[in-house]
């Protein structure tokens, strides 16, 4: 059992501390930790770094594997949670300064809300351009108290667990809850409102009621988007995000004024209102102006398609000016911009392009009805394909005035909760989600039959091609299958007992790697743990995406490594192009041996800092004695000794004046044999050492812990146990400067140096990223395939073929990649075709149906960084031959010649229909 320490401070006797103790004192029984023999309220003062971290990390386990809806979660700011983290030992940085360890202060989140440290009250403000994990974490409530209970400060800011989703129920912390501006109809005074977007419409009237100080009965709430009045809120029990309220947008409030009049169809003056009704008449028209189905959707989510209401008059959508009587008479459409509503450009982008998909067009402006598939389990009971095709309609009724797809965002928020909320998201995600979902929907396969597929072993591959999509046709069936899938060959094979393994998958588009992402240089500089040799930078090229076992086989091989060695890389949690990183060559053969590390100080003003990057020797097994580790720092210092040293088969001049060598002698060592092994005869000898260390004081080294916490000085009479790590500080002082250059260990080469000039790469083309993807490569560790006849997880190779390709070829390309810790977009030029983009090379199949040439219709462009980045659209209206820019609200034609940039991220094709190429005509292919 762990003890606490039985100092301790009195907080004072609140209701609030009181319950804090009763649940800091419950936790500390629960983890087997003794509580203070005081009877004072406890405070951080009563804790160890480790106790601490052990109470936080258990509470975090325990919130995380419990979490509800209606849990409270609190943001804290990230800036000092680090501080906290480094305090009890949880993020180590090797570069770190002794006083980065201390106890951090009090809590401050005063940068996370509108005002700063002016800022008061319960209810704050969150900045608007907050990233979890950037700018802030989130704590569970029992978390933030004992934190609280520590460090004090604030302001606090809780926020509520939701969940989100339908078939899936995804749990979330609604950071950012629902703002609406309310309007008074009485004095147009304005009120900002927070509530959570799941509160009710019964939930909303209860806050209005208490603000205005108005009976519930006397007033009505109006959906009042874009400052038109769009609905009344009436359904008491749906949620907010169901009524298509979004972020900062209107709302107004009328209150009875005599008499209420009747009917919905009159204000308060009696004037005429533009009122969508909740269940609007039946028509004899549905989805596209064809025959009722009797199949439940004659109302609701399609109201909108009849083309009249009870008035007699044209439905319009008061939102955004939709009127699909005049799309009846042949009028020019597909020119209308979608509103941002909030960070929603990323949706905005896909849509635009999904949209100006001729095949699509065609067939949701036709009656899509029968196709509806409700029964399909994990579909979206046909509501996503219905909204997306109301959605297309208005963006194909004639008119420019932007639409708001208020209602298509929130189905998309019910069926994926990754894209609720107002975040900025991958347009190629949503993309990707968004043509599962609408196949799903369509799907005109209601019950999926179970076909076990046969061995390809010995059969021709085109029969074996047409059997997997037969089978898969049979499961999936769509528009979607119809238009945009196609299939690949996938070819394995096993590096020990060579089986190989075809197998033939749809693909839904293809996502190519930039071949400049596949590999990266990186400089390392190795220094050598017995003090034989100068450090040496290495230039290195190993895989983008690769292990640390690429980078050590990569740097072993440059080092020309001994057998009876090995490296050992500075620990990192990234690698990025600025940073420094070392390696050590020391010895395989360690048992019996203690690792010394050097850490190296000095004073300037009073204040102690690091120096350097640190050292890293072995000391022998027999010794004991403080003499043994100045000897040891002695001779892994030697090579950096600010001497003449010649000797017969070579001779090196470094200059002694100022006492630092010059520039030019320190570049020559650096460059000098990069290719070279072991520099032994540029160091200093045994019997040199020995007469430059004759009569030479010690250095002055302190022996530290692995966090550098607590320091002893090494006597001369100093003995220490043999051990498997000692870390000791070595203090530079006035002498220290004066017999070693210490630019050897601080003026070290970055991982990667990039030019000043910014120089724009070269071009890659299109086929080059279809080659890196085809590309035979070996599996990853993480992705072992289990070769059935060796019954082992092998590392096999992979190459894909194209074989069979869709009428609608979608490309992706990759410039964004993701890992643990890093993120980087690529902003590589792809020079892609715009017409007769010829696939013919690349497609292995011998059955030459169908044309293999496409021309580029739509393309969802990304401009800027991973944070702020922008999403907009170029789509092609086929009829006009002529090109559109769809950035959110505004459209504007382009010229042809425009669209390529280094912002395209998706690509959009349609194959050309059969017919005859003209020989003399340019065609782009493979070897053009």
């Amino acid at each position: 059992m762990t003890m606490i320490p039985t100092t301790s401070v009195t907080l004072g006797s609140s209701h609030e501390e009181e319950e804090v103790e009763e649940e800091l004192l419950s936790l500390m029984m629960d983890n087997d930790v003794a509580p203070p023999t005081t009877t004072t309220t406890t405070t951080s003062s009563s804790f160890t770094p480790d106790q601490e971290k052990q109470i936080i990390n258990d509470l975090i386990h325990v919130s995380g594997s419990n979490a509800k809806p209606g849990d409270l979660f609190y943001l804290l700011s990230n800036r000092w949670y680090m501080e906290w983290l480094r305090y009890t030992g949880q993020d180590s940085d090797e570069n770190s300064t002794v006083s980065t360890v201390c106890r951090p202060g009090q809590i401050d989140n005063h940068h996370l809300v509108i005002g700063g440290s002016d800022s008061y009250g319960d209810d704050l403000e969150l900045l608007k351009t907050l990233q979890e994990g950037h700018d802030y974490v989130l704590v569970s409530q029992d978390v933030w108290k004992i934190l609280y209970d520590w460090y004090k400060g604030g302001p606090a800011l809780p926020r509520k667990m939701i969940s989100q989703g339908v078939a899936n129920k995804t749990l979330l912390v609604e950071v950012y809850p629902l703002c609406l501006q309310l309007i008074d109809a009485r004095d147009d005074k304005q009120y900002a409102i927070r509530i959570s977007k799941k509160a009710t419409v019964r939930d909303l009237y209860n806050q209005v009621s208490v603000l205005l100080k108005l009976d519930e009965e006397k007033f009505r709430i109006w959906d009042y988007f874009n400052k038109k009045k769009s609905s009344v809120l009436a359904v008491a029990d749906q949620d907010l995000e169901d009524a298509n309220l979004q972020m900062d947008q209107d709302i107004l409030v009328e209150v009875e004024q005599h008499l209420w009049p009747s009917g919905l169809g009159l204000d308060s003056t009696g004037n005429g209102l533009a009122l969508v009704p909740v269940e609007p008449a039946r028509s004899s028209i549905t989805i596209a102006g064809g025959p009722t189905q009797s199949n439940g959707y004659s109302s609701g989510y399609i109201s909108n398609f009849y083309e009249g209401n009870a008035l007699g008059s044209p439905l319009t959508g008061a939102e955004d000016g939709y009127n699909l009587s005049k799309m009846a008479k042949g009028d020019r459409g597909g020119l209308s911009g979608l509103q941002n509503l909030g960070n929603t450009c990323f949706m905005n982008s896909s849509i635009q392009c999904l949209v100006h998909t001729p095949s699509l067009v065609e067939y949701f402006l036709h009656d899509y009805s029968a196709e509806i598939n409700k029964q399909n389990p994990i579909g979206m009971q046909g509501e996503l394909a219905i909204a997306f095709g109301e959605l297309l309609r208005k963006l194909w009724s004639s008119g420019r005035a932007p639409i708001a797809p208020r209602e298509f965002k929130t189905k998309l928020a019910r069926f994926a909760p990754q894209f609720s909320g107002y975040n900025q998201h991958d347009s190629h995600e949503l993309l990707a989600f968004l043509l599962d979902g609408l196949h799903e929907d369509l799907n005109r396969v209601k019950f999926k039959p179970y076909i076990e597929i046969k061995d390809a072993t010995g059969r021709p591959d085109e029969e074996v091609a047409d059997e997997c999509w037969e089978i898969h046709k049979a499961r999936n069936d769509s528009v979607i299958v119809d238009v945009c899938q196609g299939q690949y060959k996938s070819t394995l094979v096993c590096p020990v007992c060579g089986k190989v393994s075809v197998t033939f998958d749809p693909f839904m588009y293809l996502s190519l790697p930039l071949p400049s992402t596949v590999t990266r240089s990186m400089t390392i500089t190795v220094f050598y743990g017995d003090g034989s040799a100068l450090p040496m930078p290495y230039i290195v090229t190993v895989p983008k995406h690769g292990l640390y076992k690429d980078l050590f086989q990569a740097l072993g091989t440059a080092c020309c490594l001994n057998s009876d060695e090995l490296l050992l890389l500075a620990e990192l949690f990234t690698i990025k192009d600025e940073e420094h990183i070392v390696a050590y060559r020391l010895p395989k053969k360690q048992e019996g041996f203690t690792r010394l590390e050097i850490v190296h100080e000095s004073k300037e003003n009073g204040v102690r800092k690091r120096l350097g990057t640190p050292l890293v020797t072995f000391i022998a097994e027999a010794a004991q004695k403080s003499e043994d580790v100045q000897n040891a720092v002695q001779m892994v210092l030697s090579p950096l000794l600010k001497v003449k040293v010649c000797h017969p088969s070579n001779c090196i001049h470094t200059s002694m004046e100022d006492g630092f060598a010059s520039e030019n002698d320190i570049d020559g060592l650096f460059n000098a044999g990069n290719s070279g092994c072991r520099l032994r005869n540029q160091s200093v000898d045994k019997m040199e050492l020995d007469q430059l260390s004759n009569g030479m004081d010690s250095f002055i080294l302190s022996l530290t812990d692995e966090k550098g916490m607590h320091c002893s000085s090494i006597e001369n009479d100093f003995h220490f146990r043999q051990d498997q790590f000692m870390r000791v500080i070595l203090d530079w002082s006035d002498r220290e400067y004066g017999m070693y250059n210490i630019s050897f260990l601080e003026d070290l080469p970055v991982v990667h140096k990039t030019t000043t000039k910014k120089i724009r790469s070269e071009a890659i083309s299109l086929f080059s990223c279809l080659e890196a993807f085809l590309k035979e490569e070996p599996l990853g560790p993480d992705d072992m395939w289990y070769c059935p006849t060796c019954k082992e997880h092998r590392q096999a190779t992979k190459k894909l073929d194209l074989w069979r390709l869709p009428e609608i070829l979608v490309v992706h390309l990759k410039r964004f990649s993701y890992s643990r810790y890093l993120k980087n977009k690529l902003d590589t030029f792809v020079n892609f075709p715009t017409h007769n983009l010829d696939l013919r090379n690349y497609v292995k199949s011998n059955v030459a149906a169908r044309s293999h040439t496409y021309e580029l219709y739509a393309i969802s462009n990304h401009y800027g960084g991973l944070g702020g980045g922008h999403y907009s659209a170029y789509a092609k209206l086929s009829k006009e031959n002529r090109w559109y820019h769809f950035d959110d609200s505004h459209v504007s034609s382009i010229n042809e010649d425009e669209i390529k940039t280094s912002a395209a991220y998706v690509l959009f094709y349609q194959r050309v229909q059969e017919k005859r190429v003209d020989e003399s005509s340019q065609v782009h292919s493979s070897s053009g």
